[in-house]
This record gives C-alpha cells, sequence and structure tokens, in this order.
C-alpha cells in the first residue's frame, strides 16, 4: 500500500525539529513540510482552504474556525506557549501609561483576532478592570476567519504598527515586542508581573497548537494519532520540561490553558459562547495524553 504523503506546516521550535528533520518518523505515512515565515501566515489558508492536513494554529483562530464550522480538528499538542506581559508597548515620550491606564486611548494591535492579543486582553480586563470597550482598538490586518465581522478602525495602507506607535499615532500596542529604546513595556516589569499572574492564575498562556483536517481525522484517525505520537516523542526527548511546562501536551495538562482562553475569547465577543474542553476535540484527539 502506498504511504499516507501529509501536507505540513510547524514553525521552527526546538521541540518539533526531529520530526521535521525526519530524524523520527513512522512507517504509516510522510510529512511532507513546507516553510512559512512567519507561521502564522499559514493560518489563513488552512482557515479557509483546509490548504495542508497537519498545521500549527493560534488557539483563538482555531475556536473562531469552529465557531463557524470549518472542517478542522484539534491536536492537544502546545508549539508555543509564553506568558504575555512583555508584548504590550508604549511610547513614554507621551507620557507614562500603565495597563489601567488603556480606557479612552488608541492601542494598535496587528488584528483583533489575534491570540496574543485575547490573553493581553483578558489580563487587562480580568485583572486591571479595563473596559475593553473604552478602547479605541486600531488593526493592521484581517481576521484569519473571513466570517467574523472586525468593527475595529483601520490603520492606513501600508502604515507599521511600531512606526505609528514612535510617531506617536497609537498610545500603545499589543502583540508586539521591541527592543527600541524609545518604547517600554506597558507592564512595568512584566517577568514579575507573569510570575504573580501565574501564582494567581496557575494556567501556562498557550497561543499555539495544531490542528488537522477532519477529512484527514475521520479517514485515518490512526494517523491523527501518529502525528501526535511523533510530536510527543519529539517533546519527550528534550527531557524534563521546566517548570511551569511551556509546552503542555495532552487534554489534561491543557485544561485549565483552554478553559481560561475560551473565557477570554468568549468575553471578548470572538466566539458566540463557552465550549467545554471536551467540545474542541474529536473522538480519537479526546482521548490523546
Amino acid at each position: 500500500m502506498d504511504r499516507l504523503k501529509l501536507k505540513a506546516v510547524l514553525g521552527s521550535h526546538p521541540h518539533v525539529q526531529a520530526v521535521k528533520s525526519g530524524e523520527l518518523r513512522t512507517d504509516r505515512f510522510d510529512l511532507d513540510f513546507i516553510e512559512y515565515t512567519p507561521t502564522n501566515t499559514a493560518f489563513k489558508p488552512m482557515v479557509r482552504e483546509q490548504a495542508f492536513d497537519v498545521c500549527e494554529m493560534a488557539i483563538v483562530t482555531y475556536l473562531m474556525a469552529k465557531a463557524h464550522g470549518k472542517p478542522l480538528v484539534l491536536l492537544p499538542a502546545t508549539m508555543l506557549g509564553r506568558f504575555q506581559h512583555s508584548y504590550a508597548l508604549y511610547n513614554p515620550a507621551q507620557g507614562t501609561l500603565g495597563p489601567s491606564d488603556l480606557e479612552g486611548k488608541r492601542v494598535g494591535i496587528r488584528s483583533f483576532t489575534t491570540t496574543t492579543g485575547a490573553w493581553i486582553r483578558g489580563i487587562l480586563a480580568n485583572d486591571y478592570g479595563v473596559n475593553l470597550d473604552n478602547i479605541r482598538w486600531v488593526t493592521f490586518e484581517d481576521p484569519h476567519v473571513a466570517e467574523y465581522v472586525d468593527t475595529t478602525e483601520r490603520a492606513p495602507k501600508d502604515t507599521k504598527i511600531l512606526q505609528m506607535l514612535i510617531d506617536g499615532e497609537l498610545d500603545a500596542v499589543l502583540g508586539e515586542a521591541s527592543s527600541d529604546p524609545r518604547l517600554k513595556t506597558l507592564f512595568p516589569d512584566p517577568a514579575a508581573e507573569a510570575v504573580k499572574w501565574y501564582a494567581r492564575r496557575g494556567v501556562v498562556p498557550v497561543n499555539h497548537f495544531v490542528v488537522v483536517t477532519e477529512e484527514l481525522a475521520k479517514a485515518h484517525p490512526d494517523v491523527v494519532a501518529g502525528v501526535y505520537d511523533l510530536l510527543r516523542q519529539n517533546k519527550d526527548r528534550m527531557g524534563p520540561a521546566a517548570s511551569p511546562d511551556l509546552l503542555p501536551f495532552g487534554i489534561e495538562a491543557n485544561r485549565k490553558p483552554l478553559e481560561l482562553i475560551v473565557d477570554y475569547a468568549f468575553q471578548q465577543g470572538l466566539i458566540p459562547r463557552r465550549y467545554a474542553v471536551e467540545d474542541l476535540f474529536d473522538e480519537t484527539t479526546r482521548g490523546l495524553n
């Protein structure tokens, strides 16, 4: 029987390198990797056209794709997890700004539906009491999910988000990092904030997982389990995880992060209802740990 060839997109993460290089492989299928830089540029074709069999995907993009009936299935394999507090910037030349000062301000974000943006807005709303509706959101890109109605203000064509912040056209930006000495982080000590937040919430903010097409999941559930198994083996090769583990694998390890990002996405109007964690998976992927 011919081996199954799967088109795949995964970022260049250390914990998937053995799978991407072919060092870790299986007799049942081949993964044909296609490079997208940055990886998030692959999310739109995956959501809109199911352009690949296996693809890294931001969790909020997946939640919104699910809400709009896209034929994708989630694997509980974290590709990117990180604390988000350092990805919010402001320009001190315009005056000092803290997380509680954003109401009435112009805040830039690549797209309103980015996962980093959803995490930071959730932190602002739930930990700092910020009313997100009182912020003037300025966006630069369309959402990956075409059906989502974006009511934000669109930045002028060909403008750059950090340049607008430096020029004083934005008061703050979310989802960006910069070493430019003219810019400061909105949270004065992001690392200390992350430690406090984790102590309070007990959650690792997960950004990217892996999805497969529903077609593959229905026709070859064993192959989907095999893809997960390869990724899991590669992660295990990396040795003991840091504490907390920023790359949780399995349903139970991801339960609390998924519950919280579902909560935040619902609060922010990105999805129409709160999904139970089990609802995010299918019969095959629900059993993966």
